[in-house]
């Protein structure tokens, strides 16, 4: 006899078991650091970039355009800013010669996928992994609070006919976790309380990324990017979020001191 709702719930322990993996993986990687990271970064770029193009034109040449993202991100790596910054829009050009349509929203999100890649090995090298871990942690919080919430609470949904799931609860549950993260990382890290704000920023631009991401898959009529990921779909749809964050990070040490008040 099934319990009533139950079937709300039917996704969860596949979804944890998938999470988990990637964040372990995920988490040595950026512990390590170095060559370990840059070598995480460079596949999960090139394997976004493989789903992306399998979504617009699944007749373009994926995985060559993938591979010329791959390499580009570990050149811009490895050489000097300057010169770094040509290469993270390259592969957007070659998909312009490559896909017969959605040219323009293939060049927009394999841009912002390239600087997401570039921000995330800028914050480990830069900031160490501390602060790695911190951005990890925001992430997975505004996911993590706005799936419970959204299931427990419910409500409004926040863009039902792009993203049906999502609801107005676990939007402002995501904000509410990521501002708790922010504030202990404040007190562990020594930062300032302006963290906390910042940090929700960083929740509503992974919010947006997600949103993003659906209405791509909504526009071409995909459930998920790939299933590479039993329970995600694929590293696009488990990345997302992630990347909106990554490039808002990127404008954000910009603007104010980063970390705020640290020590």
């Amino acid at each position: 006899m099934s319990v009533p709702g139950s079937g709300r719930w039917d996704d969860l322990v596949v979804r944890v078991a998938s999470g988990a993996g990637v964040a372990v993986v995920g988490l040595i990687c950026a512990w390590l650091g170095g060559l370990f990271f840059l070598a995480l970064i460079v596949g999960v770029v090139a394997v976004i970039v493989w789903e992306l193009t399998r979504m617009l034109d699944p007749k373009a040449p994926a995985l060559v355009i993938a591979g010329f993202a791959g390499v580009a991100i570990l050149a811009a790596e490895l050489l000097p800013p300057g010169f770094a910054l040509p290469l993270l829009l390259a592969p957007a050009f070659l998909g312009f010669g490559q896909l017969s349509h959605r040219r323009a929203t293939f060049a927009i999100f394999t841009t912002m996928i390239l600087l997401a890649g570039f921000g995330l090995l800028i914050q480990r090298s830069d900031f160490g992994f501390t602060w790695l871990l911190w951005l990890v942690l925001v992430v997975a919080t505004t996911d993590i609070a706005g799936y419970f919430a959204g299931r427990f609470i419910g409500g409004p949904k926040f863009w039902p006919r792009v993203s049906p799931k999502k609801t107005w609860s676990g939007t402002a549950a995501g904000w509410i976790g990521a501002g708790i993260v922010g504030a202990l990382f404040a007190v562990i890290a020594d930062a300032g309380w302006q963290l906390i704000g910042i940090s929700v920023a960083i929740s509503m631009a992974s919010q947006l990324g997600d949103i993003a991401e659906s209405a791509v898959k909504r526009r071409v009529g995909v459930k998920d990017s790939s299933s590479l990921l039993p329970g995600h779909g694929g590293l696009f749809d488990r990345f997302d979020g992630m990347l909106g964050a990554a490039v808002f990070l990127l404008l954000v040490e910009q603007l104010v001191d980063f970390p705020p008040g640290a020590m």
